[in-house]
């Protein structure tokens, strides 16, 4: 169950740089390169390093207001200044960064489609906070939502979008909340005065999407073990009530225990199983069309690692059992959590299944 892989990157991406003092590291997506440059996985006769085009501006108008991109453009060209209330400044180039990470998933989403890549990897998108007519969260144009978009006119008709980023992907489940032909699964921390303050249980989607959009808020200190039950009990069931015909995951990698920004605790170990059954899961419900984006992660060393085995995992490319474990938390840290947080890992998933597995016949 592998098929050709692709991993797509530009040195333009690092034109997407929101500062020197600010958390996010324009280098994350080179840094996981680096390492599989080492490991020689791009010797591997089913993986291709392709460097995509930037995104046009018609392809970014699949989600965004033509006012909005001009705006970006026009602060890009300044070079100073903030796209949104604060977390998302401006430097020279800007524009030209998010087009070209847009352009990333794009690609991928285009190879999935024609049939040249069964597994696409674009680690420089994954920007799901990023709304019709603003930057949010640091994401300047929503490459998730666009790559969706993009496939649904390209003649794909069920379209699902995991995201496992350690905050609520709200820019993308704004864009398809009224739609039936996008389901969207967001693990999230949750709780008072935690950005972006949405995705409760309660946001099920409306009109002909009720249902379709899927929350699961997650508490703090949530580990290994309670996370990947509430992976197990929602995604499989959903996924195989669905039957998507491509499977679309952002891979933030900030619920990792070392992030200094979202405080859930989940090791290596959790993301290399997740990389795992979602790749099984491609391969048993969609011909194994599978596109992995980036997302959150302010440990860049850390996010390097996780990223370089979730391809790994998926692509099926061979390293040297030595250097894979390497990958891994150098001390396999079992943080178990409290029972009360277990508890409310548990009542969580038993509310999402109460609020959405009705609409798709489960239970």
């Amino acid at each position: 169950m592998t098929g050709k892989s692709v991993f797509l990157y530009s040195d333009a991406y690092l034109k997407y740089n929101l500062g020197e003092t600010h958390p996010l590291k324009p280098d994350r997506c080179k840094r996981t390169l680096e390492i599989l440059r080492r490991l020689g996985v791009f010797d591997d006769e089913n993986v291709m390093l392709v460097e995509p085009n930037p995104a046009a501006e018609e392809e970014l108008k699949l989600i965004h207001s033509e006012e909005y991109i001009n705006f970006v453009k026009r602060m890009s060209e300044r070079g100073y200044g903030l796209l949104d209330l604060g977390d998302t400044p401006v430097t020279k180039g800007i524009y030209e960064g998010a087009v070209a990470r847009v352009g990333g998933s794009l690609e991928g989403a285009r190879l999935l489609a024609e049939g040249k890549a069964t597994h696409a990897f674009n680690f420089g998108g994954g920007w799901h906070h990023a709304h019709r007519d603003g930057a949010a969260g640091f994401c300047v144009f929503n490459d998730v939502a666009i790559a969706a978009r993009f496939l649904l006119k390209r003649g794909f008709r069920r379209i699902a979008i995991i995201d496992i980023d350690g905050h609520h992907g709200d820019g993308t489940q704004e864009a398809f909340y009224e739609e039936s032909d996008v389901l969207t699964i967001s693990f999230h921390r949750y709780g008072f005065g935690f950005y972006p303050g949405t995705g409760s249980t309660e946001e099920i989607g409306e009109n002909e999407g009720k249902g379709y959009s899927v929350n699961v808020p997650l508490p703090a200190g949530t580990s290994d073990a309670s996370y990947l039950f509430a992976f197990g009990e929602i995604v499989p069931p959903l996924l195989s009530a669905f039957k998507p015909e491509i499977l679309i995951q952002q891979f933030g990698a900030d619920a990792h225990y070392e992030d200094p920004l979202v405080g859930l605790a989940l090791t290596t170990h959790a993301y290399e199983e997740i990389a795992k059954r979602m790749h099984a899961l491609a391969h048993s419900l969609c011909e194994g069309r599978l596109l992995i984006l980036g997302g959150g992660g302010y440990k860049p060393e850390n996010v390097a690692r996780i990223w370089s085995l979730a391809f790994l995992v998926i692509s099926g490319a061979k390293c040297e059992k030595s250097a894979y474990e390497k990958l891994h938390d150098s001390v396999e840290v079992r943080r178990k959590a409290s029972e009360k947080i277990s508890n409310e890992v548990r009542k969580v998933v038993e509310e999402v299944k109460k609020k959405v597995f009705k609409f798709h016949g489960i239970g």
